[in-house]
């Protein structure tokens, strides 16, 4: 298997992965608040990719070295990403959560092109992120109606861009890092510091929270931990690949359209209410021929950006 066919499997694994992240983050909701559930999650991760990083004097030179990488990455993508999305998703109707959300690699070529780290942002690009958003669109309207027009819900809209933003940032940074960055070990610093920061402002905001030991608080441990363990495997393989030689940030992002696919029949499989739609599987079609269109593109242009 070829460098460029490892890193694209490796890629839709890892959005697979990501995608069980919605349905999970429902059912954990069930039983705690957002910022604590996120807090307690990102600092598990944290804890559980340690042992795989190097030891603990080289972890710390490694950090002290490199300290504007580990913080920034820790800001954007740790803290910023994950407290504007778990606040934005609050107020936003889920369908229009999932058409901000999954609309990101748009998101972060804009970021790539203007920050002039890639000259990626073709005519061709931007046709083919379009396909990919209808189909995000599409797959988001078969689920839930589209509706949006309240004050809170359009602060939610923003702040979901913010936290698409903030995501694109801390990919470029990861990006440029290059290999003096060792990638398990920027995963647990930023996920654990971040875990962290935002445990804290949930006790700020949010107040003490108890799960209650009742019926269910084993669903609730089951889900945590698979989320946890979710981050740090999936971040650490995202990062990888982020530093590989000739992966371009917003070509590897664009994989990200698969999230809401995989969401979408993750969903129909563990949540009661939610059957397939023609509209949500027309999405599906349309987002699988934009990956095709995307994944041709590149071949032809002898592994170029389209």
């Amino acid at each position: 298997m070829s460098s460029r066919s490892n890193t694209v499997s490796w890629a839709i694994v890892v959005c697979i992965l990501w995608s069980t992240a919605y349905p999970g983050i429902k059912i954990g909701l069930e039983y705690t608040t957002p910022l604590h559930f996120a807090g307690v999650r990102f600092i598990l991760a944290g804890l559980m990719i340690l042992p795989f990083t190097v030891g603990i004097a080289a972890f710390g030179r490694m950090v002290r070295d490199n300290y504007r990488v580990f913080a920034l990455v820790t800001l954007f993508q740790s803290i910023i990403n994950y407290v504007l999305f778990y606040l934005g998703m609050a107020l936003v109707p889920g369908a229009i959560g999932a058409i901000i959300v999954g609309s990101q690699p748009l998101f972060v070529a804009i970021i790539v092109a203007v920050m002039s780290y890639e000259n990626s942002l073709t005519r061709k690009k931007i046709a083919v992120i379009a396909v990919g958003i209808a189909g995000v669109i599409l797959v988001s309207l078969g689920r839930q109606g589209l509706k949006l027009g309240t004050t809170a819900e359009l602060l939610g809209v923003f702040l979901i861009m913010g936290a698409n933003v903030a995501s694109g940032i801390a990919n470029v940074l990861v990006s440029k890092a290059g290999t003096s960055v060792s990638p398990s070990a920027l995963t647990s610093f930023s996920l654990f510091a971040g875990g962290v920061v935002i445990y804290l402002l949930a006790l700020a905001t949010e107040g003490t929270v108890m799960v209650p030991l009742a019926k269910g608080f084993g669903e609730y441990w089951i889900t945590l931990l698979w989320l946890s363990f979710m981050s740090a495997f999936t971040f650490s393989v995202w990062y990888l690949l982020l530093q590989r030689p000739g992966v371009r940030v917003s070509d590897l992002n664009f994989w990200k359209f698969i999230i809401p696919v995989g969401g979408a029949v993750l969903s129909w499989l563990m949540v009661p209410d939610e059957k397939p739609q023609w509209l949500t599987i027309t999405g599906m079609v349309i987002i699988t021929l934009s990956l095709i269109l995307f994944y041709r593109c590149n071949h032809a242009n002898g592994h170029q950006p389209c």
